[in-house]
C-alpha cells in the first residue's frame, strides 16, 4: 500500500469572502470607544486554536493604553493538556504579548478561573474606590467572552450564570449590564461588562478567514461548509491523518470523506444519497468539540517571522479598514442592483 502524502498547500482561496463586519459589530465598537472614560481595565479574549488569527487589531487602536489582561479560551481544544508540546506552544503564544499578562483557560478548569480571579483582585482596581472597578471584556465573535464571565461570576461570588451563550456568533449584540465577579469588604466591588464580538472590516489573508470560520467566529452560512472541511482536512492531515480513521482511510479528497462520513452517521437524503452539506457541518462540529483531533490552526513560528518583518505584514488602520469595508459594501450593493 502506497504511503499517504498529505497536501503541503491549500490552493482553493479564490472564492473566500474577506469580511463579516456586521452592523452590531460596528455599533459595539463605537459604544466601547465612547465608554472608555468609565472603564478601568480590559480583558481581551482570544481563541487558543487560532491564537494569532483571533487577534483583532481594531481593539489595539480603539482601546488605547488601558491596562489589559489577555485570556486565551478553549485551551483544552488546542492540544493535550499539560503535555510538553502544549507547554512549548503556550510559551510561544505568550511571546506575542510580551507586555501583557496572559492566561489560558478552559471551561472545566477551576484552577484556571481561580488564577484569573486572583489576578483581577490584585491588579484590577479603580482610582475611585467608592464606585468599584469596571472591566470591559472584548474579543472576536464567539471566542467565549460570555462563557468566561459566567464562570468568573460563579467562581468569584458563587452566583449562577448571568449571560446567554451559544455555539454561533451574534448572541451578544449590545454591551450588557455590569456583572459582579469580585466582592470587597470596602464596597469597591469588581464588575465586568460583556460586549458584542467585533469582527474585522476586512481580512487580507483568505486563509485567516477560513481559520476564523472554523473556530466559529463567522456564522456557518458565510463560507461553504464543504470548503471549510476541505481546509480542515488539509490541516488535520498535517497533524494526524488517523484522527478521522473511524470514517475513512487517510485522504486528500474531501468529497469521498464526507460521503463516507454521511453514510456512517446516517446523514442521507432520499434514495440513500449522502447529504454532503449536512455531513460537512456535522464534521466541523465534531472538530470544534475536540472529537477529530486537537491542534492549533496557526503556524506560530511562521507568524512570528511575519511579525518580525513588518514590510511583509499586511496591516490596516481602523479608518483604512472601515473605508475598505464601505467601498466593498457599495460595490456589492451595485452588483446586486439589476440593470435596466
Amino acid at each position: 500500500m502506497a504511503q499517504f502524502i498529505p497536501r503541503q498547500v491549500f490552493p482553493h482561496y479564490g472564492a473566500i469572502p474577506r469580511s463579516y463586519f456586521l452592523g452590531h459589530h460596528r455599533a459595539g465598537l463605537t459604544k466601547m470607544k465612547s465608554m472608555l472614560s468609565l472603564i478601568d481595565y480590559v480583558v481581551e479574549c482570544r481563541d487558543y486554536r487560532a491564537p494569532v488569527t483571533s487577534i483583532n487589531p481594531m481593539f489595539e487602536e480603539a482601546l488605547g493604553k488601558i491596562r489589559r489582561l489577555i485570556v486565551y479560551t478553549k485551551r483544552d481544544l488546542g492540544g493535550i493538556l499539560h503535555s510538553a508540546e502544549q507547554q512549548s506552544l503556550e510559551r510561544k503564544v505568550r511571546s506575542f504579548d510580551p507586555t501583557s499578562t496572559v492566561f489560558f483557560t478552559d471551561s472545566s478548569s477551576r484552577a484556571d478561573l481561580n488564577r484569573i480571579i486572583r489576578h483581577l483582585r490584585e491588579d484590577a482596581f479603580a482610582p475611585d474606590k467608592l464606585t468599584g472597578c469596571r472591566i470591559m471584556v472584548v474579543g472576536m465573535p464567539n471566542v467565549g467572552k460570555s462563557t468566561l464571565i459566567n464562570h468568573l461570576r460563579n467562581h468569584g461570588v458563587g452566583k449562577a450564570k448571568a449571560l446567554k451563550t451559544g455555539g454561533q456568533p451574534g448572541i451578544t449584540r449590545k454591551i450588557a449590564s455590569p456583572v459582579k465577579i469580585i466582592e470587597r469588604e470596602s464596597g469597591s466591588h469588581t464588575y465586568v461588562l460583556d460586549t458584542p464580538g467585533v469582527f474585522m472590516p476586512y481580512v487580507p489573508d483568505a486563509e485567516n478567514m477560513l481559520k476564523l470560520a472554523l473556530v466559529g467566529c463567522v456564522k456557518d452560512t458565510v463560507i461553504s461548509p464543504v470548503t471549510l472541511v476541505d481546509y480542515l482536512l488539509y490541516k488535520i492531515n498535517l497533524h494526524d491523518p488517523q484522527a478521522y480513521r473511524r470514517w475513512s482511510e487517510p485522504t486528500n479528497e474531501v468529497i469521498p470523506l464526507l460521503e463516507g462520513f454521511a453514510r456512517q452517521t446516517g446523514l442521507l437524503m432520499k434514495g440513500g444519497i449522502p447529504n454532503v452539506d449536512a455531513a460537512a457541518l456535522h464534521f466541523i462540529s465534531k472538530w470544534r468539540s475536540g472529537d477529530v483531533g486537537k491542534f492549533i490552526l496557526d503556524d506560530l513560528d511562521a507568524e512570528k517571522l511575519r511579525l518580525e518583518n513588518p514590510e511583509e505584514t499586511q496591516h490596516m488602520s481602523m479608518s483604512q479598514a472601515l473605508k475598505f469595508e464601505r467601498v466593498n459594501r457599495k460595490n456589492k450593493s451595485n452588483a446586486d442592483t439589476p440593470s435596466e
